[in-house]
């Protein structure tokens, strides 16, 4: 295992978490204003991880279960997943991640967020249900979903399966959202959704 990159990994997520994280006393919504310097070090964090990861990526490809670790995975998929400023390390950590699945390297559930992340991204509709976008009311719902008839078999066919809930907030719908993604953070812009 390379511990001096595992460490690195580590470093690069507290730190994509700190920024990500409400200010103490601050309520937790969807959405929140961030001040211009606040986005300003949200997007440089985020530029400099992504930048950091593709020479990852190029040097080793997928950091993997048995080169980093699993908690080094998973960090590296958690950079990845926010690199959404730098579609081309998303994109090649999209392929890379697919491949460390079929290998056992990496987490089928990673795999899955990092897809729909990466679909949307490109303009394209979700397939397996993992992200979230704000409503008119900065409410969660899901982001759009293809062929959402299907979207528990795919999930199922993915392992990505988790404790699913029905978000009462959608609309009068029955849309249903996985209770741990409402806590999860995205940025769009100046504006940072708490999912």
């Amino acid at each position: 295992m390379d511990e001096a990159l595992a460490a690195e990994l580590a470093r690069m997520a507290a730190e994509d978490q700190r920024i990500r994280r409400p200010p103490k006393g601050s309520a937790r919504t969807m959405v929140r204003r961030l001040d211009p310097k606040t986005a300003m070090e949200f997007q440089g964090i985020d530029a400099e991880n992504a930048n950091r990861l593709g020479q990852i990526l190029s040097d080793h490809g997928w950091p993997g279960t048995s080169l980093v670790g699993e908690q080094g995975a998973h960090n590296a998929w958690l950079i990845a997943q926010h690199a959404d400023h730098e579609a081309m390390v998303q994109r090649q950590a999209l392929e890379l991640l697919t491949d460390a699945v079929a290998r056992g390297e990496a987490r089928p559930r990673e795999l899955a967020y990092l897809t729909d992340r990466v679909r949307l991204n490109e303009g394209r509709e979700q397939v397996f249900g993992t992200q979230m976008r704000p409503d008119e009311n900065a409410r969660p719902v899901p982001a759009p979903i293809e062929d959402r008839e299907r979207l528990d078999d795919r999930r199922a066919e993915a392992a990505s399966s988790r404790s699913i809930s029905t978000c009462a907030d959608s609309c009068g719908n029955s849309k249903r959202v996985r209770s741990s993604e409402r806590r999860r953070t995205t940025t769009f812009g100046a504006f940072s959704c708490v999912t």
